[in-house]
């Protein structure tokens, strides 16, 4: 595999706090929640993180229907990716463009859908089971949607790696570009959560699922109160290319990716293991060829949970000491736990640091959990750092113990 400089030359995105960029990155400086109440079947209104986009805006209506909420989300963040990218499909070869997602999971809404059809309308007689089912709930389902829309005919795949799958799938495309399988990549993740009640009632089994008479307060990491996740959908997609062809189009450069690395803990179904963490990063600061002083901001994978966020924050602590320059925020707390989309966009709402120099903060931390202590942590009010922000380090971690971290720099010649 050549070693090719790889750089981000567009971003398309939505959020439960806006559908580009510029309105996502606006209200998390200004401390503003994405999250409300959802009404979740068989559960009642629960805080949840809600994309609020135009889903007839690359699609028929007929399309959307026939379609998943997933793969509109990643049809949607595409389009706005290659425009935003200045990307023309007419200019570019279909066979040399990849998609790669990040899912946690895939087609549990479409089955769920289903199967309470059968029981509610339909005397359970399986003759009215849907005939897009199959296509609706294979695992590849919301990177073939993206393929199928824009006639594109180079490789396709989703990588399920739980809620660190985000960053998954933008390492999966730069890989593939660097093994020249591509010469643009769209990476990233996205998720439908929220359509699926038995994830919402899965969290609740486990103690895991946020509670809060305010919504906007729900999703709390490090904060003493916290009592679990806010499960929120949302997608964002990469962008990705050769840094010589992203200079012979005259791209604009949003960011290099210098490093990464993707490990397991290998011990527990749920619990993270705060020593893989600890590695995970170490050896992603080892492949981008940087020192840990480097690092400028740390974006945390932090989910609301009580043990979740002690142990993330016990690796943390161990690789950043309390004389470390070094800034760590959390996205979650502004708009839930994305899962599969979680990395790639809590990356995206980091980014713009590398421009402005300010670190958005951690909301809705009214009392610092003592076991949630960070040297650098941002709570409650953005922060800019006093020689900017150059290195961004990107956590995202999952279930069975899947770790990934990905690290950036403000691209220079």
């Amino acid at each position: 595999m050549k070693h090719e400089r790889i750089v981000i030359t567009g971003i398309g995105l939505t959020s439960p706090l806006g559908n580009d960029l510029e309105t996502f990155r606006k209200a998390l400086l200004a401390g503003q929640s994405g999250v409300t109440s959802f009404p979740v079947r068989n559960m009642g209104d629960l805080p949840s993180g809600v994309c609020e986009f135009e889903q007839t805006k690359y699609q028929k209506r007929k399309e959307v229907r026939v379609g998943t909420r997933a793969g509109g989300i990643g049809i949607f963040c595409a389009h706005e990716a290659l425009l935003n990218a200045g990307l023309e499909l007419d200019n570019l070869d279909p066979s040399r463009i990849g998609t790669y997602l990040g899912i946690t999971e895939h087609g549990n809404v479409e089955t769920e859908t289903e199967v309470c059809q059968l029981f509610d309308h339909y005397d359970e007689e399986v003759k009215y089971w849907s005939h897009h089912h199959n296509p609706r709930t294979v695992a590849n389902n919301p990177a073939g949607e993206i393929t199928v829309n824009l006639g594109l005919t180079g490789p396709h795949y989703t990588v399920g790696a739980a809620c660190a799958a985000g960053n998954a799938g933008i390492i999966q495309g730069v890989q593939m570009l660097r093994l020249e399988e591509c010469d643009v990549a769209l990476a990233g993740g996205v998720s439908e959560s929220i359509r699926a009640y038995g994830i919402f009632a899965g969290f609740k089994s486990q103690g895991a699922l946020a509670t809060h008479e305010d919504p906007t307060k729900a999703s709390r990491p490090f904060d003493r109160g916290r009592n679990g996740i806010v499960v929120s959908e949302g997608g964002c997609i990469y962008v990705l290319e050769r840094l010589t062809d992203a200079r012979k189009r005259g791209a604009n450069i949003v960011a290099e990716i210098l490093g990464y690395r993707i490990n397991s803990d290998g011990t527990d179904y749920v619990l993270p293991n705060p020593e893989r963490q600890e590695e995970c990063i170490r050896q992603a600061v080892d492949n981008a060829g940087v020192n840990l002083a480097d690092i400028d901001l740390v974006s945390s994978h932090a989910t609301s949970t009580p043990q979740g966020d002690e142990q993330e924050c016990k690796a943390l602590r161990n690789v950043f000491d309390e004389n470390s320059s070094t800034l760590i925020n959390n996205t979650k707390s502004f708009i839930g736990h994305s899962m599969g989309a979680a990395g790639a966009l809590e990356l995206a709402g980091n980014l713009p640091s590398l421009e402005d120099g300010y670190a958005h903060a951690t909301i809705n931390v009214d009392e610092l959990d003592p076991n949630c202590e960070l040297p650098g942590l941002v709570m409650n009010e953005a922060i800019q750092k006093k020689d900017g922000i150059s290195i961004i380090l990107n956590n995202s971690f999952g279930m069975l113990g899947i770790n990934s971290v990905l690290i950036l720099k403000k691209f220079t010649d």
